[in-house]
């Protein structure tokens, strides 16, 4: 089910066009990315779903229905633009937030603490905002969006001022919340945390979405079907991997014995296939498909390159040489 739909979204200021009949759902309980260059509409789309500004023509649905402002009580809302009083205390700070979006005093004081105890902060209540470094700050706000528990989380660049660990901190935080049932909606440059928290994706650039869906069926989409295939051989007078009925060698690295090869593959020929053939002559260590990383496909659609699409990346399959054998 789709948590918010948005049905041909037009938004203009004067005679700039910020949006041009945008459409998209963003499913229930799953972290959508929504991404573009800078200017290409993303923050006015997500200001217009949380009802700061109104569309030009277009609805925006909750569940199917007509989006209200008792819809917005359910949005958790981080904007790039950060919004704490620097001269106020951070627990005053944290609890007069919470009690913004609905919350009574005592459900605020009792979940503010769980979240400061579950970020190592409970020291940081009393300290005043403009004692704090901008990552510490950035807690404080990520906590403040997400204390109320609300049904849709909309985080634009989430992840800025954050040093590695604490990067990772929020990003285990957010599949946490989406493992509760959350919806997250993440606008950001930062192509790796798109590739490791977002389960779909809609990219606009100049006003239109350009490409959406699934993240494994875009990158398989931009992909170039190539492999790379770690083998050995099972003699040392034999011959190296060489061109097969439903493949062409594009390059073989040795190292010691250690071959790397890449192949590119007819399209539509099974991993299963593709193995069978192999495994007659070489013994195979590991195999992996070499898909395209969502930042190269990002400047491939923004720019009209062309994506780098042979490199290999973590989640990509790997299927050792017993499994093969098999």
């Amino acid at each position: 089910m789709d948590l918010i739909t948005c049905s041909h979204i037009y938004k203009s200021f004067g005679a700039f066009k910020a949006l041009d009949d945008i459409s998209l759902d963003f499913p229930e309980g799953k972290v959508f990315g929504l991404l573009g260059p800078n200017g290409a509409g993303k923050t006015t789309l997500i200001r217009i779903i949380n009802r700061i500004t109104i569309p030009s023509e277009g609805e925006v649905f909750f569940r199917g229905k007509h989006m209200t402002d008792e819809d917005v009580e359910k949005i958790g809302y981080m904007p790039e633009e950060r919004g704490l009083y620097r001269k106020m205390k951070v627990g005053d700070q944290a609890l007069y937030l919470a009690r913004l979006r609905g919350m009574s005093h005592s459900d605020a004081m009792s979940e503010l603490k769980k979240w400061f105890v579950r970020f190592g902060i409970e020291s940081w209540w009393n300290k005043k905002i403009e004692e704090l470094s901008k990552g510490m700050a950035q807690k404080i706000q990520f906590i403040t969006t997400v204390v109320h528990r609300p049904k849709l989380i909309i985080m634009d660049e989430p992840f800025s001022g954050f040093d590695p660990v604490n990067a990772q901190l929020i990003r285990d935080e957010m599949l946490r919340l989406k493992d509760e049932g959350a919806t997250i909606v993440l606008s950001t440059h930062n192509m790796q945390s798109v590739e490791e928290l977002c389960d779909s994706i809609a990219l606009i650039n100049k006003a239109h979405v350009v490409e959406s869906g699934r993240i494994d069926d875009i990158r398989h989409k931009y992909g170039s079907n190539n492999v790379e295939i770690v083998y050995s051989l099972p003699s040392g007078d034999a011959p190296v991997l060489s061109d097969g009925r439903c493949f062409r060698v594009l390059s073989d690295e040795d190292d010691m014995g250690r071959h790397t090869a890449v192949l590119e593959v007819d399209k539509g020929t099974a991993s299963k296939e593709l193995l069978s053939e192999i495994i007659q002559n070489v013994n195979i260590i590991s195999y992996k498909e070499l898909l395209p990383r969502m930042n190269d496909i990002f400047i491939k659609l923004v720019t009209g390159g062309t994506a780098a699409v042979n490199r290999p990346a973590e989640a990509d399959s790997r299927i050792a040489a017993s499994q093969s054998e098999e």
